[in-house]
């Protein structure tokens, strides 16, 4: 029998995580027809099927599984060999791929990302905008970053931004023609822009604080988004009420463009959080991130004042020469 390649045991390896050519093709950086190529040599040259395909699904035959138990920590223990001689260089040099919340990549991710990348150049940095909530370990992410209550417990975090606050907002074209509430059961008379959310597909009340009171209002309305970009955009068109955090609406507050209902209540949302597995030695590009996003962290509390819209009000530009991704480590 003719020696197995080792990439084709890496190939076999991406289609067995993700039980599909097109996903697996994508992650190691070749065309379908080549990964197809390559396991289908593989098998002949194994004398064994190590997948069963259909039209519609792929899946590990009993070979196969075994093949993927026996291989994995080889594989495992070669990429950390690869990765251990980072610290023979002047600069890591590697790639993270990072899971960030929609309204952060929009909002916040900009400076902190084109400082690293500035510090980092050899690092190759890939992001994808994830508002699921997805499993960062199966999905092949290095890290994510998203709501402080919606990260898992077994995950190591960092604080990226404080806690901030969700608002009710209209636009004065909307309040032209009906009385602002004056208390949050008022919004039950209003249309009402709702949010779902795409990581458990709930419509959430809208949740207020003032003091020690606390209202939880089921709104209605004929809208519904699954995006907080489209509820902003439809407030500021005069469609009904939205319920956003304040960073995302302070400038349109600030030029008239929109008005804030019930200034006295808002709902305090945990801050977002840079979060990764744990891991005993963390690749080189990840412990430098980790140290940088520390850094970065401490400088902006340093400043008068920290939020998301101060810390990073832009959106992400990446350079033709970059992808963006990230991870990070500490304490909650």
């Amino acid at each position: 029998m003719a020696r197995v390649q080792l990439s084709e045991l890496s190939a076999f390896a991406a289609v067995a995580d993700t039980l599909s050519f097109t996903k697996a093709a994508a992650h190691i950086g070749c065309s379908l027809p080549t990964i197809s190529q390559t396991i289908k040599s593989l098998e002949e040259r194994l004398d064994v099927r190590l997948f069963n395909r259909t039209t519609r699904s792929v899946a590990l035959t009993e070979a196969g599984v075994r093949l993927l138990a026996e291989i994995q920590p080889a594989l495992e223990r070669v990429d950390q060999a690869i990765e251990s001689i980072n610290a023979f260089r002047d600069k890591p040099v590697g790639t993270l791929r990072l899971a960030v919340s929609r309204v952060f990549a929009l909002r916040g991710l900009g400076p902190l990302i084109r400082s690293f990348l500035a510090e980092y150049p050899s690092i190759q940095l890939e992001l994808a905008v994830d508002d699921t909530n997805s499993d960062i370990v199966r999905n092949r992410f290095d890290a994510g970053i998203r709501s402080g209550h919606r990260v898992e417990r077994d995950m190591k975090v960092i604080r990226v931004f404080d806690d901030c606050n969700f608002i009710a907002v209209a636009s004065p074209d909307y309040l032209a023609s009906r009385p602002a509430p004056s208390h949050p059961e008022e919004l039950q008379t209003h249309n009402c822009i709702r949010h779902r959310f795409p990581a458990d597909d709930t419509l959430q009340p809208w949740i207020f604080d003032k003091g020690e009171q606390r209202a939880e209002i089921a709104v209605d309305g004929s809208l519904i988004v699954n995006d907080f970009d489209l509820a902003l955009n439809a407030a500021l068109d005069g469609v009904g009420v939205a319920y956003l955090v304040e960073p995302m609406v302070d400038p349109h507050l600030a030029d008239g463009r929109l008005v804030r209902l019930l200034p006295d209540w808002n709902y305090a949302t945990p801050g977002l959080f840079l979060y990764h597995p744990s891991r005993r030695q963390p690749p080189m590009p990840l412990q430098v991130f980790l140290d940088f996003v520390k850094r970065w962290r401490g400088d902006a509390m340093r400043q008068p004042i920290a939020s998301i819209t101060r810390l990073g009000g832009n959106a992400l530009v990446v350079t033709p020469s970059h992808r963006v991704s990230a991870q990070i480590e500490s304490g909650r």
